[in-house]
């Protein structure tokens, strides 16, 4: 953080600002400190705490996400240095409360945003409306908040006499597979689908079409893909690279596989439409399915083989006053004691407005 003369308070928070926004860090014994923030999102009770409490290797027991959680990870690059920050994001619920993506995807945060999905391989006839609302509601405000940086940009820059700044949007090497072909999401996504260890039963032809679904899927917005289970030591210390590599910057890893006889694990850019082939369609006419482009014919032919339920999930919450986890004995105690003055307030009310009934 750059020196200034004075040590008020204001003064220090306006200096950080400025720092922040001319695109610094914090700065910790003269060497800059990381700070990103990763979005996490996915199937209702996929296992999305659970995966991040292994992943920031937290010993804690996982609770549900009531609505959207915030918590974040250190990690220091060797002895004696900053710890880099990664601001975490949790979004609960499913797909109940997906516009709850305006508070983690700020323009501030968007400069170094990622986005992990989960998604339950245990139940794939939800796995697809999910999916597509989840990514739907996120890339939009993706999309709105790049505006308004441009935006904000663009003007700085005319004020100051500038040229103007070139869009924010992801930018993929010259040399991506099927580069003209994809549309690529706008920040780095990771996929993830967790309970392998329940998938891993599943019929083989099932799991071939969700396997490559998932493959054409992540491909299609360029995406990293790979199927985990806590219950899995391996799986999850490669699911902790991709996370790592994500929230810190570290290498993920070399290993991929493609083979739906076992756990996908397939880094952006290891996979191609030529190596994935067409969608698994043995008892469909595709040609009957009339989509319209190729993103749209493999969820006609998904949705054949798993048809879809209905992922307007009522915001079906607990009430955290009711839930053990969040006891608070005194504030539980008054609590009670207010009902109770609620409810002979109502019983006397009633009387009172019997009597005047039978009076009449």
């Amino acid at each position: 953080m750059p020196k200034i003369s004075s040590d008020t308070l204001w003064e220090l928070a306006a200096a950080e600002v400025r720092n922040r926004e001319s695109g610094g860090g914090e700065e910790d014994g003269g060497e800059t400190v990381s700070e990103r923030t990763v979005f996490l999102m996915g199937s209702k009770s996929g296992g999305k705490t659970s995966i991040l409490l292994r992943c920031l290797d937290r010993d804690e027991s996982s609770k549900s996400t009531l609505a959207l959680e915030y918590t974040f990870g250190r990690r220091a690059r060797g002895h004696s240095t900053p710890k880099d920050i990664a601001h975490l994001w949790e979004l609960g619920g499913g797909t109940s409360l997906s516009d709850l993506v305006q508070i983690p995807i700020t323009p501030v945060s968007i400069r170094s945003l990622s986005v992990i999905l989960i998604l339950d391989l245990s139940k794939p006839n939800a796995l697809w409306g999910t999916m597509e609302k989840l990514l739907q509601a996120a890339q939009a405000q993706l999309e709105k908040v790049s505006s308004q940086a441009q935006q904000a940009e663009k003007a700085k820059a005319a004020a100051k006499h500038q040229t103007p700044v070139h869009s924010a949007a992801r930018v993929l090497p010259k040399d991506y597979p099927d580069r003209e072909l994809i549309s690529p999401f706008p920040v780095p996504l990771l996929i993830i689908g967790s309970k392998y260890d329940i998938f891993q039963e599943f019929d083989s032809d099932k799991r071939k079409v969700v396997s490559k679904t998932l493959r054409f899927v992540a491909h299609y917005y360029a995406a990293s893909l790979i199927f985990t289970s806590i219950k899995t030591e391996s799986l999850m210390s490669k699911t902790k690279s991709f996370f790592s590599h994500l929230a810190f910057g570290l290498d993920r890893g070399k290993t991929v596989s493609c083979d739906s006889t076992k756990p996908l694990i397939i880094p952006a850019g290891s996979d191609s439409f030529s190596q994935i082939g067409s969608p698994p369609a043995t008892d469909v006419d595709i040609t009957s399915l009339h989509a319209k482009n190729p993103k749209d014919l493999w969820k006609k032919v998904y949705e054949r083989v798993f048809p879809q339920e209905n992922t307007s999930e009522r915001r079906e919450l607990k009430d955290p006053a009711k839930d053990p986890q969040y006891s608070e004995p005194q504030i539980d105690a008054m609590r009670a004691q207010k009902d109770q003055e609620l409810e002979q307030y109502k019983r006397n009310a009633a009387k009172s407005w019997k009597g005047l009934e039978l009076e009449t």
